[in-house]
């Protein structure tokens, strides 16, 4: 099982947020690509980027922090992008530069078919990104909730040919309150494609208890504000994980 550190952009910084509240980040790094080099040198085998910018502001705003970070990893592992992706241009330019996986989110949700051409026009480069609270979608930064139920998004999204799902708990995102276990692997055992989980990661007793569930369909886990403050070891974590 994959660990997958999070970097986090804002105005440029790698930050972490609470719950997804723009107002309440804490900046980890003015240099992201630096954090990048430091992760990879930790033992990461892949990285997730978020553009916290972009994600409100519905189109790309961290262009420049994003490309520090891919010319400073190069082509040593694959970086997943998520963000403000809401056309095929931009996935277009996005995997031009190195990205590997594209994150769709709330475009996604809101337009199922645009979800579809992306999948039909990058086959194998799409991940659909579904955040939830009690088993119900979330869009827009977390600041909307919709009525649509997570797993039965998820298998839809599944039939367009999307290569996996993230799922976040947002109740549980930057809180380091535990994974939520349960959820994750209810959706996990719906789909055929994997599921990255996300959201919650506080200590190695979380990475233990996703890696006894990990041949449910658990490919992974993305990792932020644990590996940040120092409460989680991300290379002893990531050698707990390979012994899944």
């Amino acid at each position: 099982m994959l660990l997958i550190p999070a970097i986090d952009l804002k105005d440029g910084h790698c930050v972490r947020l609470k719950q997804g509240v723009m107002d309440d980040a804490t900046v980890f790094s003015e240099n992201p690509g630096a954090m990048a080099r430091h992760w990879i040198e930790q033992g990461a085998r892949r990285l997730h980027l978020v553009d916290l910018n972009g994600a409100f502001a519905g189109k790309p705003k961290n262009e420049s922090a994003i490309k520090a970070i891919l010319q400073e990893v190069g082509e040593e592992i694959p970086v997943q992008l998520g963000g403000g992706i809401r056309d095929l241009d931009t996935i277009e330019r996005c995997l031009d530069d190195g990205i590997s996986y594209v994150i769709i989110g709330t475009a996604a949700v809101k337009n199922p078919g645009f979800l579809h051409d992306a999948c039909t026009a990058f086959p194998g480069h799409i991940i659909v990104g579904l955040d939830a609270k009690d088993g119900k979608v979330a869009v827009d930064g977390w600041s909307k909730m919709t009525g649509h139920d997570v797993v039965d998004l998820a298998k839809k999204f599944e039939d367009y040919g999307v290569e996996g799902v993230i799922y976040t708990d947002i109740g549980r995102d930057g809180m380091l309150s535990g994974v939520n276990i349960e959820a994750t692997v209810k959706l996990a055992q719906a789909l055929r494609i994997p599921v990255i989980a996300s959201g919650g990661i506080a200590s190695l007793d979380d990475v233990k208890a996703l890696c006894a569930v990990a041949d449910e369909g658990i490919m992974g886990a993305i990792t932020g504000r644990a590996i940040y403050e120092g409460r989680l070891d991300f290379r002893m974590a990531q050698s707990e994980a390979d012994r899944c």
